[in-house]
């Protein structure tokens, strides 16, 4: 099997998701690549860059097809995602606008959207300081299903909430995280 695992965590050594991913990597016998988005950040997608997408041979062009190129070499991409102000990384929104590419990763027909990369799966990681699953202020899970679902991947979840509340509390979400991450990385 081979895994491509997307850290997008801005705290580097004391992120929880990144320790998360180290995690998986560390009990899987998987190849896998890591790409952290905010040590290597992807360009923000402006006027420029997107002339850029559509421009052969491009940097911006070259950049996105190694994005896609991964994506459609591997069995399983495992996103960390921590929720920050109720949404994403900018690092990880930046690097989801550099696959979402019409033509190349979905299409549009009569029916809507059709994802072009296939036989790829996801594992996505989310943190979060609180608790918003059952809140209704959970933005990560449907940002994240709809960015990869658009283009062909089906994603599943690891919650792993209230990491901010207190220590025993944080402890015992990342013990729950790892037993269910561990049967994805088996």
């Amino acid at each position: 099997m081979k895994v491509l695992a997307l850290k997008s965590s801005i705290v580097g050594d004391n992120s929880f998701s990144s320790k998360l991913i180290d995690y998986f990597v560390e009990n899987t016998n998987a190849e896998v690549k890591i790409r952290d988005l905010a040590a290597d950040p992807v360009p923000v997608l402006d006027i420029a860059a997107l002339g850029a997408l559509n421009t052969p041979d491009s940097d911006i062009q070259k950049l996105s097809n190694e994005f896609i190129a991964e994506l459609q070499d591997v069995d399983l991409v495992v996103v960390a995602a921590p929720m920050y102000n109720f949404n994403i990384p900018t690092q990880l929104k930046n690097y989801i606008d550099f696959i979402q590419r019409a033509g190349v990763t979905f299409r549009y027909s009569a029916e809507g959207p059709e994802g072009l990369i296939k036989n790829t799966r996801a594992l996505c990681i989310s943190t979060r300081g609180g608790f918003h699953a059952a809140n209704g202020t959970d933005t990560v899970v449907p940002v994240v299903k709809n960015a990869l679902g658009l283009i062909g991947i089906p994603a599943d979840f690891v919650l792993v909430e209230g990491l901010n509340i207190d220590k025993a509390t944080a402890d015992a979400a990342m013990e729950k995280a790892r037993k269910e991450i561990l049967t994805y990385a088996k």
